[in-house]
């Protein structure tokens, strides 16, 4: 089977490195491109590390191999955390993270299925991953593959907001889609300000429920906890999951972490360096 199982072998502590790393390879790639998503990408790190080294089903040499987990990006602008842990997981050669956002390149600014393969959909307007990630999830419980390969779909908390994601949610429920499982970064941030001032969220955990979810919560820092929540979201069978992700924006530098203005920028050359600087002195 082409399942890459030396993924399986990293510790926790290998997985805390290799998160900080991933990083410190974002905030490259960011002042390299002068535009983009910070606070996202870096609160997310841990998840997609945790994914792509310990969790997904998947082989970077084989990208479409028919039995792999799919994961769907719905929030495509922090698609920056993507591209470096692709990289790091073999899928994308380095050197093309400084041509991120640059006219010609793979890494455009939100995911292109025509530019990476290895992605399962594009995306660019929020609030339609979950749609398509059910639509994945379906496919599978019709072709008998439910057991084969989990859908995971990893959504903003901002784009709950919008009413197709809880047109998605009902879909999934009603259909038990088992296989489908929606992470949420609950970061409590979006462009214009904090969620709950923009447009309030809460309570989310119950409106999920609410809509016939299986929710958990949990800590997005934590790697050991992130392991074990994924593992047991693959466990329950009757009904979709939810898990609320509680991430810090920014997270690994300080000036960054907790502040929605860094939502959508990205450092300049001093503000990198001391960035950069923060997370050699965790790592």
């Amino acid at each position: 089977m082409a399942y890459n199982k030396a993924m399986k072998q990293y510790s926790i502590q290998e997985l805390e490195q290799k998160a900080n790393e991933i990083r410190q390879d974002i905030i490259r790639m960011l002042l390299e491109a002068g535009s983009g998503h910070s606070g996202g990408p870096l609160g997310m790190t841990d998840i997609f590390t945790a994914l792509y080294f310990r969790v997904l089903k998947h082989d970077p040499k084989k990208p479409k191999w028919a039995d792999r987990d799919r994961l769907v990006l719905s929030n495509g602008h922090i698609v920056p955390v993507r591209y470096v842990t692709m990289m790091h997981a073999g899928y994308i050669d380095k050197k093309h993270l400084p041509t991120l956002r640059k006219i010609g390149s793979i890494l455009e600014g939100h995911p292109s299925v025509h530019k990476i393969p290895a992605l399962e959909t594009s995306s660019g307007p929020l609030g339609e991953g979950l749609s398509q990630a059910c639509g994945f999830a379906m496919a599978a419980k019709l072709n008998g593959a439910e057991h084969k390969y989990h859908v995971w779909c990893l959504t903003s908390d901002g784009e709950h907001q919008e009413g197709m994601t809880w047109e998605a949610a009902m879909f999934a429920a009603k259909y038990r889609l088992s296989n489908l499982t929606c992470i949420v970064d609950r970061n409590n941030i979006q462009i214009d300000g904090n969620t709950e001032d923009v447009m309030p969220l809460e309570p989310l955990r119950e409106k999920y429920e609410a809509f016939g979810w299986h929710v958990m919560d949990m800590n997005g820092h934590d790697m050991e906890e992130i392991i074990s929540t994924f593992e047991e979201a693959k466990a329950i069978t009757e009904k979709p999951v939810c898990i609320i992700v509680h991430t810090i924006p920014g997270k690994g530098v300080d000036f960054m972490e907790y502040d929605y203005k860094w939502h959508g920028v990205t450092p300049d050359e001093k503000q990198a360096k001391q960035a950069l600087k923060e997370l050699q002195h965790e790592l």
